[in-house]
């Protein structure tokens, strides 16, 4: 079931003649948020995010051997899906974590022992 899916999510055909091979299907996210509730709306409080697969490909390399090219292995990530993670308020989080930090900062402070 889960190959189905794959097949039904939305990609662009990547082409590089220097690879192989030379296609590569990368899926990319149709909406900004995430589809939820039971009619499916767009939900702004989640984001849509690429899901990524490292990928080994051969890249043709400028040497021939025999009168053929050479290829070299290279690693390479490709998008394969999309997921929702939840959108987080950025001036909320900034000003907590500055609190946060003081805090531990003060609390350090008092338990550390007396210097002689």
């Amino acid at each position: 079931i889960l190959m189905n899916l794959y097949y039904l999510l939305p990609c662009r055909i990547s082409y590089d003649p220097t690879r192989y091979p030379k296609y590569i299907p990368e899926a990319y996210c149709l909406c900004k948020g995430c589809l939820m509730g039971i009619f499916g709306e767009e939900n702004f409080h989640f984001r849509s995010t690429p899901v990524y697969m490292p990928t080994v490909i051969l890249r043709r390399t400028s040497a021939c051997a025999g009168g053929r090219y050479v290829y070299a292995e290279d690693y390479v990530t490709i998008p394969v899906g999309c997921t929702c993670v939840p959108e987080q308020e950025k001036e909320v989080e900034s000003v907590n974590s500055s609190i946060d930090k003081q805090e531990v900062k003060l609390l350090v402070n008092q338990n550390k022992p007396p210097s002689e």
